[in-house]
């Protein structure tokens, strides 16, 4: 939501600057170097990169601008369902919880965290490890290291999703140079329109270059920082998920087990103890 609202005081900025100066909005839309610069990005784009990853960059961007980072609440329940699993594990047995891994939608612990459940990536992770928990034989720190291999793969898989919008950034301001430039040679064919013809032609064509540098470093640019800041988020997600399952496979009470994975929080995100301990017994 953050991006929408930096958006708006973006082009506020701009526009209000601009018609402060006596400028007239109209002058501003030039829909043949919209084309011209939305054309050439898109083009770019597909030379540049594969479809996976496009595919992976569209679904970054909704994700971002909707502002759906992983909160305090969100650890809070999922160190609560990680604590009422290894409670049961210590109560019943390992296999007590397979159930629980097999079908997560149906569990009646794990249901209850619909952030979790949503995050296809996380759940995998999650379940896939205990899996392999299940199966026997795995001490704690061959457990630790494919985790680790699998966490490294996601951020392998995924910091390039940032670094193509980036890229697209960093291009905008030769793409609307390229545009600028084409409608300097359109001016040149109509040198003999008159000044006033001459003038809407050199206007169109400065119109290309202040797009290429408002788009890249008023919006795509910061665009690509806050999808890098997501996926941050998402492996430190992950990582605290990793350090909850390898702390109760190392033999660790489940509270104990649970306030390792605390401690691998975010501090903007991270519940203090006492936080902790009361959602725990459900206060």
């Amino acid at each position: 939501m953050l991006i929408i609202v930096g958006a708006i005081v973006v082009l506020a900025g701009v526009v209000i600057g601009f018609t402060m100066a006596g400028g007239k909005l109209a002058v501003l839309i030039q829909v043949s170097e919209f084309v011209t610069i939305g054309g050439a990005v898109i083009g770019s784009l597909l030379i540049s990169a594969s479809p996976p990853l496009i595919k992976k960059m569209i679904a970054a961007i909704p994700k971002a601008i909707s502002g759906s980072h992983t909160s305090k609440k969100d650890y809070l329940e999922l160190l609560k369902a990680f604590y009422d699993l290894f409670l049961i594990a210590q109560r019943d047995g390992l296999l007590a919880i397979e159930k629980h891994i097999e079908k997560p939608k149906e569990s009646e612990i794990l249901s209850r965290n619909k952030s979790f459940l949503h995050n296809a990536v996380a759940l995998a992770f999650f379940c896939d490890t205990l899996k392999v928990m299940l199966s026997g034989g795995v001490p704690p720190h061959e457990l630790e290291s494919l985790m680790e291999v699998e966490i490294e793969t996601f951020e392998l898989e995924s910091m390039p999703v940032p670094a193509l919008i980036n890229k697209v950034g960093d291009a905008l301001p030769g793409l609307g140079i390229v545009a600028a430039v084409l409608g300097i040679i359109v001016t040149m064919g109509s040198i003999n329109a008159g000044a006033e013809k001459v003038g809407h032609h050199v206007a169109a064509a400065l119109v290309g270059t202040f797009l290429g540098v408002l788009l890249s470093y008023g919006f795509v640019g910061p665009l690509a920082a806050n999808v890098e800041h997501c996926i941050e988020g998402d492996i430190r997600y992950l990582v605290t998920i990793k350090s909850s399952i390898v702390a109760y496979a190392k033999g660790n009470p489940p509270i104990v087990a649970v306030e390792i994975a605390r401690r691998t929080i975010f501090s903007d995100n991270r519940p203090s103890f006492t936080e902790l301990e009361s959602y725990l017994r459900g206060k």
